[in-house]
């Protein structure tokens, strides 16, 4: 009877470990995390390491400004518009399929991307990635959890896989410059394949079954509405400077994506349940996690902004290659490899509230004494934006692990995963729209000139942030 129960438990893979000796157990779950690991590392990679690749790109097969903005946003914004219904069929088809299907499309796609004839083709391949990036998150967090049913081992393992955001954020300009400078820009595509490859092997081998939900419905109208509502805005921040804010295009993509955001409203005041929508709206009655959400979504319009601002401007304006751009960045993501376990440490004693105001006081500072920097040359500039970058850094690491202690304790413990996920869509939310908007900045006022403005409008938006931590963050939360 053992042995039949056994032989049923390894062929549903409901257990990586069943009958094996605790030791060969432990092995496995560790290799298992590193295979979902290296997965989550690439779809993140991927969001910064074509910052110091732009001017490459441009120069290899053409574009302006908005194109280069497209390429960045090409990926972030169906990243960001497919996380919530990516989790649904999660939870639909199990995580393992989704896991490894999305895998799979990444491996595929960045092959093809690194092929890409020209700009137009490169951009539509960068969205593509960004659907195949959307399933591995959630995907990979439901694997997790059912491969370690011990609640210290799960938190520990979910620790070290959210690690893996600052490490990604800390490898992505410099992997991007030293590959653009020794192979090309096609190689910061090209090695994603032997990592996708590998994140596959490991994880066929030893990731269980997920208990499936057949009944978890797509909210298709809410997720149609959602990609029209950001792909519209997006559109017409981009295009307003090269094509006019009266022109059009600019007008019909505005109005389209005014349009969405209203009928998503609409579609989403369903009510809660297996068919109800994606993003409960009564979740938004609590101010704690309506502003922990703002302030996602303005972390990442702070951080992607000032990556695609400085990238270019170390570039064009000071004439660095892209191996010493992407070193330039080291003060600001070395921080954030290391700092989230203390962190972590100091959210669990004393609550988000002081590290979430700390980290977007820091990123307000840091952005400020870049501009300071700009317009300057010689080493003492330099060390100069080196510490401003350093503060940013650091604010980085203290703000992102306060949110996500923030959105999860204010939510009823079943809709945490909701919450989480509606965290991350509005952090990639935030990305799409700092570049989109700081670039249109540049593009209105070319040289130093916008380069200061834009600056100047990420820090804005981020002592927003700051003032919203003070009056929100750390007060009361659901229970």
């Amino acid at each position: 009877m053992s042995s039949q129960s056994s032989t049923v438990t390894a062929a549903q893979g409901g257990s990586a470990t069943a009958g094996v000796k605790p030791e060969a157990g432990v092995r496995r779950k560790g290799l298992l995390l590193l295979g979902l690991s290296l997965g989550y590392f690439m779809v993140l990679l991927d969001t910064s390491v074509v910052n110091v690749a732009l001017p490459a790109i441009r120069d290899d097969i053409g574009g302006g400004l908005s194109g280069l903005q497209w390429v960045v946003n090409g990926y972030t914004l169906t990243f960001a518009a497919l996380l919530l219904t990516m989790g649904a069929l999660s939870d639909r088809f199990g995580a393992r399929k989704v896991f490894l299907t999305g895998t799979w499309a990444f491996l595929i796609a960045s092959g093809l991307t690194a092929a890409s004839p020209n700009l137009g083709v490169l951009i539509g391949m960068r969205g593509v990635l960004g659907i195949a990036g959307a399933a591995l998150l959630p995907a990979s967090m439901a694997v997790i959890a059912t491969a370690y049913t011990d609640p210290a081992q799960r938190a520990r393992a979910l620790g070290s896989w959210a690690a893996i955001t600052g490490v990604a954020l800390a490898a992505g300009p410099v992997v991007g410059g030293v590959l653009t400078d020794t192979l090309g820009w096609r190689f910061i595509f090209v090695i994603n394949v032997p990592v996708a490859l590998l994140s596959v092997l490991i994880t066929r081998a030893f990731a269980p079954q997920v208990p499936r939900n057949p009944d978890r419905a797509i909210d298709l109208p809410g997720q149609l509405l959602a990609v029209l509502a950001l792909a519209g805005l997006t559109f017409g921040v981009i295009q307003s400077e090269p094509e006019g804010w009266t022109s059009a295009p600019v007008l019909i993509a505005l109005a389209v994506g005014v349009a969405a955001a209203i009928g998503f409203v609409m579609v989403e005041r369903r009510e809660p349940g297996v068919r109800g929508p994606m993003l409960p709206l009564q979740l938004f009655r609590k101010p704690t996690f309506s502003v922990g959400l703002l302030n996602g979504l303005l972390v990442n319009f702070g951080l992607s902004g000032v990556l695609f601002v400085m990238s270019l401007h170390f570039q064009q304006g000071l004439g660095y290659t892209a191996m010493a751009a992407g070193l330039a960045f080291l003060p600001l993501t070395l921080p954030t490899a290391f700092n989230p376990i203390y962190t972590g440490r100091l959210v669990a004693r004393k609550g988000p509230r002081i590290p979430s105001i700390l980290g977007f006081s820091l990123m307000t500072v840091g952005a400020l004494i870049q501009l300071l920097f700009v317009g300057g040359d010689g080493a003492g500039q330099y060390a100069l934006t080196a510490v401003g970058l350093l503060i940013f850094g650091f604010g980085v690491s203290f703000a992102i692990p306060s949110l996500v202690t923030t959105l999860v304790a204010s939510v009823p413990k079943e809709q945490a995963g909701i919450a989480s996920g509606a965290l991350n869509s509005a952090r990639q939310t935030g990305a799409v729209v700092g570049v989109a908007v700081l670039g249109s900045v540049l593009q209105a006022s070319p040289g130093d000139s916008g380069t200061k403005v834009a600056l100047s409008v990420a820090a804005a938006a981020l002592a927003v942030g700051a003032l919203l931590a003070v009056g929100y963050i750390g007060r009361r939360t659901a229970q």
